[in-house]
């Protein structure tokens, strides 16, 4: 019998998990410098491997560093927001698509299961409703056997997150994510391709709409200075 492979983890990846939370829960703030030395201390690590997973989220696009200031997380912006879902919609209907197609039980169960932990969670409006939204969805793409574009999805996903959590800030649109995921995993369940497809297409050009209509909103706009001597009309 072969051996199972064992799982190895090292301090760095835990950290970047531990760091990455603490972004996308807003527990570390946007644009201000991240204060290493107290964050090893308050995580009970050395510098060294909380480096290490800054640099890393720092590939995954949460975080940026400056020369001689150090790192910060990026801040969030409407155009952020419009490059990560045009990427994701390239991807993620087409993906769903093929996965439900060849999808086996224990699958559609695991997809099952996380679509219920994410109706309590938002029905509690608990924290875990990001991380939850991001297990769904991507349970509905990885049985499809296309290893990289599982990947490539779900490091969008990463990026997604904090945009996510913004959009569900309100209980109205938490009510119609909920009736548009039931929707699409009843499709996926039926192995309805071409349905999923425009379903997953739909959904994320929904939540995107609104997306830019709050960041657009919350944005600071430029001010035209008119000229001297120019007259108007």
């Amino acid at each position: 019998m072969a051996a199972t492979p064992l799982e190895v983890r090292t301090l760095s990846d835990r950290l970047m998990e531990v760091v990455r939370d603490m972004i996308l829960s807003g527990s570390i703030e946007a644009d201000v410098p991240i204060r290493q030395d107290s964050l090893a201390a308050e995580l009970n690590v050395s510098k060294i491997p909380l480096r290490e997973a800054l640099v890393r989220l720092e590939q995954d696009g949460l975080v940026v560093s400056h020369a001689n200031r150090g790192f910060f997380v990026r801040g969030m912006s409407a155009s952020e927001a419009e490059e990560i879902y045009e990427l994701r919609l390239k991807l993620e209907p087409q993906a769903a698509a093929q996965a439900c197609l060849v999808a086996d039980d224990k699958q559609r169960a695991e997809a099952r299961r996380l679509l219920a932990e994410l109706d309590a969670a938002a029905a509690a409006h608990l924290p875990s409703v990001g991380p939850l939204n991001r297990a769904f969805h991507m349970a509905l793409v990885q049985p499809g056997q296309r290893a990289l574009t599982a990947e490539i999805t779900g490091r969008l996903h990463v990026m997604a997150d904090r945009y996510v959590r913004k959009h569900l800030e309100s209980r109205e649109r938490h009510v119609t994510a909920a009736t548009e995921h039931h929707d699409i995993f009843q499709a996926w369940l039926n192995r309805d391709a071409t349905a999923v497809s425009r379903m997953v297409g739909a959904h994320l050009e929904h939540t995107l709409r609104d997306l830019r209509e709050e960041l657009s909103a919350s944005e600071p706009q430029a001010t035209e200075t008119p000229q001297r001597g120019r007259k108007r009309g």
